[in-house]
This record gives C-alpha cells, sequence and structure tokens, in this order.
C-alpha cells in the first residue's frame, strides 16, 4: 500500500532522514517510534507531501506521491496539535470540510463523532475548546471520509482515558476492515494493544521493522516497551528515551 524507497532528507547540516526503505500493507497498525528528533514527523510529512525529500520515493498504491495530489484522498491524517480556525464553529468546520470534498453523508463515517458526542458542542467556537475535545475533533476528522490509510500523530495524546479506549477500538475495528493505520506515540502502553509492526527510528535511520510476533519472540517479552528495551539492550544506539518510556505505567497516564 506504502512502499518507501531510500528516502533520505537534510535540514542544513542535520541528516533528519537517511535512506529509509519499507513497505506497509493493508491490515497493519505500523507503529513509528523513537526518541525526539528521530525523524518520525518528517518521514509523516514526507508522505503527506509536506515535505519533499533530498532522494527517494514515495509509493501510494503504486502512484508516486509526487505527481498529482489526489492521493490524498486516501489518507486519513491527525496531527498532534490540530490547529483551526479560532472563530469556526465545531459543526461547520465538519460542514466546510465535507462541502470542499464533496462526500454525501452516507459516504462519511460518523462512528466517533457520535461517540464523542461532539453534536453536543457543535456550536462552540474551535477557540472555546480544551486541548482533549480538539483531540477529539481531530481524531473524528481523520476517520471522517472512510480512508484507506491513517496516520494518526501522538493519538491519546490529552484525551481522557475513555474518549482513549473509543479511539483504540475504532483503530482496531478499522484494521479488520483492511485498512493501514501508522501510529506515532511516545506512550508506548497505549499502542501495546494495537501494535502489529514496529519501525525504530534514531538519528534518522531505521534500527529495524519488525512485526511484533517477531519482536516477542527474539525478546521472549510479550510487552512492548520491555521488547524494545531488551532487543536494544548492549546496542551501540541503545537510547535514554526507551528507559523514559518504560517509566510510564499503564496507570499513569500523561494528560
Amino acid at each position: 500500500m506504502i512502499r518507501i524507497e531510500n528516502i533520505s532528507k537534510r535540514f542544513r547540516k542535520l541528516q533528519v532522514l537517511d535512506n529509509i526503505t519499507a513497505s506497509f500493507e493493508k491490515e497493519q497498525v505500523v507503529s513509528l517510534i523513537g526518541p525526539n528528533g528521530s525523524g518520525k514527523t518528517t518521514l509523516i510529512k514526507c508522505m503527506l507531501g509536506m515535505v519533499k525529500p533530498d532522494s527517494g520515493k514515495i509509493l501510494v498504491n503504486g502512484q508516486l506521491i509526487n505527481g498529482h495530489p489526489s492521493y490524498r484522498e486516501q489518507i486519513g491524517y491527525m496531527p498532534q496539535i490540530g490547529r483551526y480556525p479560532d472563530n469556526m464553529k465545531v459543526g461547520q468546520l465538519f460542514r466546510m470540510l465535507q462541502n470542499i470534498r464533496n462526500i454525501p453523508d452516507e459516504k462519511t463515517d460518523r462512528d466517533l463523532f457520535q461517540q464523542f458526542e461532539l453534536e453536543k458542542i457543535a456550536g462552540k467556537p474551535m477557540r472555546t475548546l480544551s486541548g482533549g475535545t480538539r483531540q477529539k475533533v481531530s481524531a473524528t476528522l481523520a476517520f471522517f471520509f472512510n480512508p484507506a490509510l491513517l496516520i494518526l500523530d501522538e493519538p491519546t495524546a490529552g484525551l481522557d482515558p475513555l474518549a482513549s479506549e473509543i479511539l483504540k477500538a475504532k483503530i482496531l475495528a478499522e484494521k479488520k476492515k483492511g485498512k493501514l493505520i501508522l501510529i506515532t506515540s511516545h506512550i508506548l502502553s497505549d499502542i501495546d494493544e494495537l501494535t502489529t509492526h514496529i519501525m525504530y527510528l534514531q538519528e534518522g535511520k531505521m534500527q529495524f521493522f519488525k512485526n511484533m510476533e517477531t519482536l516477542q519472540e527474539e525478546t521472549g517479552e510479550l510487552r512492548l516497551g520491555k521488547a524494545i528495551a531488551r532487543i536494544m539492550k548492549g546496542e551501540k544506539f541503545t537510547s535514554e528515551w526507551i528507559d523514559k518510556m518504560l517509566e510510564v505505567k499503564d496507570n499513569e497516564r500523561i494528560y
């Protein structure tokens, strides 16, 4: 579904991505993980066409993304921090995007709209919403147009426990429909039950790309955080980030 071939990107003297090659397929939930500055966000922006790589190519369903932007119709994107017009009301935002994309009501996915009870705040301006509620809006918009590919950047950050569980259940449901989902997260316990494949980036390099079964077999660990910590132990790229992630226990979420 997505093929990344030898992607490299440099910002001045900083090599942000260094010859990344990988393939992502349907029914995968791929977690892109690594410390801050590892290249995760830049890689996502390359897929979205927001950043042009210096070399290499990216194909979505065989279509080069440096061609016509129509491939973006297949993608639902949830940014880490959603930015919307302050004075626009929640309901107006959804209607505007629906009109722009010319999608009739019957073809939209309103599951999260209903489960997050966004109808109750449809008349509120975006500037009045809390961070968690804005996250609910961003999550709902990502799924709203039934995309085949979902890119979710820190999707559970700022969500309360109930909203987080609703979103995770939705991710699993869409995976079962044959969709590809890419997730970045700094809270490994949040993506433990979702992940089918792990891509670990550090300093712009892909250190490994493995499925969860292989990772568990190689490490003898069932939990994602512990499995990654074990496989990284003793290697030259061992990161303090792993230790920090392991400090976030299941009942110690950050909001």
